[in-house]
């Protein structure tokens, strides 16, 4: 088994174990006919062509040549999860404005080729549109800054 395609297999098996729990998921749901569908019918569907997706896909990797598994780049996959994780700590804490500027900062950080300044000019562009798009024009009740110096206690 030398000339197996590992990313493809491993995505393969992936894609089929997905699919196999959607299906054991929606077994309880009445199927009813392709002329009058049940709860169950469309995600039953899915989840069969998501497990014959992942067959293929893996059928095709034991044929194809070996392809190694690529160097994980750490950098993105850690500055990635922290603005992500910093979103979620800081929205309540530091309103929407604020937030969203230090996320874009620090997911900007994940590539070397964007500059402080560019990465600077970007965050305040989203934050101004986060804040317009979800308070202003969609009324959803953040706080665009800081309420008080008891918003900041952890």
């Amino acid at each position: 088994m030398g000339r197996v395609n590992g990313p493809d297999l491993a995505f393969g098996l992936f894609l089929v174990a997905v699919g196999a729990l959607a299906f054991a998921l929606v077994a309880d749901l009445p199927m009813g006919s392709a002329a009058r569908m049940g709860a169950g019918y469309v995600p039953r569907a899915l989840s069969v062509l998501v497990v014959l997706f992942g067959l293929g896909l893996g059928g095709r990797a034991l044929v194809a040549g070996r392809v190694a598994f690529p160097a994980v780049a750490w950098r993105p996959v850690v500055l990635i999860g922290a603005a992500v994780g910093l979103f979620a700590l800081a929205l309540p804490r530091l309103g929407l404005a604020l937030t969203c500027f230090l996320v874009v900062l620090v997911a900007g950080l994940a590539s070397r080729d964007v500059r402080l300044g560019e990465n600077v000019v970007v965050a305040l562009a989203l934050a101004a549109f986060a804040v317009g798009l979800f308070v202003h024009l969609l009324g959803l009740p953040f706080a665009v800054w800081p309420q008080s110096a008891g918003g900041w206690s952890w």
